[in-house]
């Protein structure tokens, strides 16, 4: 993995194919290569930076109205140029980019191997143009299809023939591929944002579909046997197209700065306080429907773990709906047990999450009802899902989730809200949270304001290389949250305990050189986390408090606190959650980290 590119019908093709290589940056890769031309083909491959790719590419031939392109992550393989995609067939007449892994991979290559094929580097991925090569015949779309047969895996594919000067066969199994259509172009990429400056009409692949892209036109089939699949040509909305970083040096900042306004999308029209309800058009559950939920299942990974166990105690506080949060790497290998009464929720920023994907099709063959609550309304977990909840965050960059985590945060909390009316919360109460509710963008710009203190904090703070963060109730969530995020994108080592498990072995690590970060919320628990404070003191670790105003006076003595706005319990975590992202990425740009593409992690992780 990481990103697909490719175009076919534009004498510029090689620059419109960077400029997507470059649209897709901020999903993280370490290397990157292009494939030109039409009967003769010239490969370009570099290890670093599409900025180094293009340097290489216009000094010399760069003409070619077709090209296929790729930035890798390295999964299998170092991330070398011989390493880098594309790969080509023996005789150089084949070059194929792919997204996913090939699990047989070795098989094939001895089988290959032994029949003559010469490979050169260390990838799975290599196999692929060989599998072609050994089954061409003259039709790139049968030689493409029977190769992908033999793959056991996921994988996103696409090719180019030196005997087919303007075709283009992609493929999707398993992992996202996107058709873009102009009127005398063709466009190819792993993601919308690759497409976006030039066409918004686009057709995504199912998995087990095949395609034949010529300029201008794209015909589908299904990969098993090449029969011709109608397909719907979906018009890309328009605010899926990013406007750049706005005067922020980078997207983490940028998107941070939004959440005022995301915040404020994922509450709009959704609030109705002239009957104190929550409205979810297209939901697919009246809140009938909902009160008879016997258990929910959350299941996501990263960040959407974390704004699932937030989630877990609105709804079991609110709605009084058991729940349990699960890893969805894990979700489909328990064999996990799902009565007809439970609601499995699917979280995802980018919905292309491969393990989140497979958890989907998990619930929906054991027959639960499964809502979908992700960013993008065309991906693959927002179709496959029985209905689908849009975040309305906006394109998210950065390759740390900011503003994606907090309307997760916002989207679960109204869904408790739906469902509790229907089972045990009374309409006045319904009111006056959705009131409250109302004022999350406002709180959120008061804890931007404080932009400038966090910074302070940061900079005073960024010598440490190992930090804990504590919380209590539905802060704990959030604190693992913290710790992720400045894991993420200042490499410190960063770990997240519910405070009370201090006492029972990670308090063996304390001292003056692992400062603590500890989230309070005064109407909970305060006493026993500023018991916990006092324990890290003892200890001379110091202590960073982020608490809401109310933070009791006699509580420890802290010299660095940060106050945030009060507010309900239940909307604190976006609150404390925004003040973290801003320490977070102060601290990572004071060590001079890569904020908006750490090392080794991809945006959107497309295969298991």
């Amino acid at each position: 993995m990481c990103g697909i590119a490719g175009c076919t019908g534009d004498s510029a093709a090689a620059e419109h194919v960077i400029e997507s290589l470059k649209r897709l940056e901020y999903r993280g890769y370490d290397s990157a290569g292009i494939t030109l031309g039409g009967t003769l083909l010239r490969t370009v491959k570099v290890s670093g930076t599409v900025d180094h790719l293009k340097k290489t590419l216009f000094s010399g031939d760069h003409r070619g109205t077709r090209g296929i392109a790729h930035t890798r992550w390295a999964t299998c393989g170092e991330p070398t140029a011989e390493n880098a995609h594309p790969h080509l067939s023996c005789d150089g007449g084949i070059s194929v980019v792919h997204n996913g892994i090939v699990e047989n991979f070795s098989e094939l290559k001895d089988e290959l191997s032994a029949s003559g094929h010469v490979f050169l580097s260390e990838t799975d991925s290599e196999v692929i143009p060989h599998l072609i090569e050994h089954y061409y015949d003259g039709d790139p779309l049968r030689s493409t299809a029977l190769a992908l047969r033999r793959l056991t895996g996921t994988f996103a594919v696409a090719a180019v023939f030196a005997r087919h000067p303007e075709v283009i066969v992609c493929a999707a199994g398993g992992s996202p591929v996107v058709i873009g259509l102009d009127e005398k172009r063709t466009f190819v990429a792993s993601d919308v944002q690759a497409l976006s400056p030039y066409t918004r009409r686009i057709i995504r692949l199912d998995d087990g579909e095949i395609a034949l892209l010529t300029p201008g036109a794209a015909q589908v089939y299904a990969a098993a046997d090449l029969q011709p699949r109608r397909k719907e040509i979906v018009l890309l909305p328009a605010e899926t197209v990013s406007s750049g970083k706005g005067g922020f040096e980078h997207f983490m900042l940028k998107e941070i700065m939004e959440q005022p306004v995301c915040c404020g999308n994922a509450l709009k029209d959704r609030l109705d306080l002239s009957r104190g309800m929550v409205v979810f058009p297209g939901l697919g559950l009246s809140v009938r429907e909902l009160s008879r939920v016997s258990r929910i299942v959350i299941a996501g990974c990263g960040s959407s773990i974390h704004a699932g166990l937030t989630g877990a105690y609105c709804f079991e506080d609110l709605a009084g709906i058991p729940v349990s949060v699960e890893q969805a790497s894990e979700f489909r290998y328990r064999n996990p047990v799902l009565e007809p009464e439970t609601l499995v929720l699917a979280l995802s920023q980018s919905g292309e999450t491969a393990d989140t994907i497979a958890a989907v099709r998990e619930a929906r063959m054991k027959g639960a009802w499964v809502i979908a609550v992700c960013n993008v309304t065309e991906s693959t977990i927002a179709r496959e899902a029985d209905s689908v909840i849009p975040l309305l965050a906006g394109p998210e960059l950065s390759v740390a989730a900011t503003k994606s985590f907090t309307s997760q945060l916002i989207v679960l909390y109204l869904l408790a809200l739906y469902a509790g009316r229907g089972r045990r919360l009374p309409q006045e109460t319904v009111l006056r949270l959705l009131r409250e509710a109302g004022d999350i963008p406002a709180l959120v710009r008061r804890v931007l304001e404080q932009a400038p203190l966090i910074e302070r904090l940061a900079k005073r703070y960024a010598w440490a290389d190992d930090l804990f963060y504590i919380g209590r109730g539905n802060l704990y969530p959030v604190a693992l949250e913290g710790a992720l995020k400045l894991k993420e994108i200042s490499y410190a080592h960063a770990e997240g305990y519910h405070a009370a498990e201090l006492k029972h072995g990670p308090m063996a690590l304390l001292d003056e050189h692992v400062p603590v970060i500890a989230l309070v919320d005064p109407a909970c628990e305060a006493e026993k986390i500023c018991g916990n404070i006092r324990e890290c003191r003892t200890r001379k670790a110091p202590v960073i408090v982020f608490a809401a105003d109310g933070f009791p006076p006699d509580g420890p003595a802290v010299r660095d606190v940060v106050r945030v706005p009060a507010c309900s319990r239940y909307l604190l975590p976006v609150v404390m959650a925004v003040a973290l992202q801003l320490f977070a990425y102060y601290f990572a740009r004071a060590r001079g980290c890569p904020v908006d593409r750490p090392r080794n992690l991809a945006k959107s992780v497309t295969v298991e």
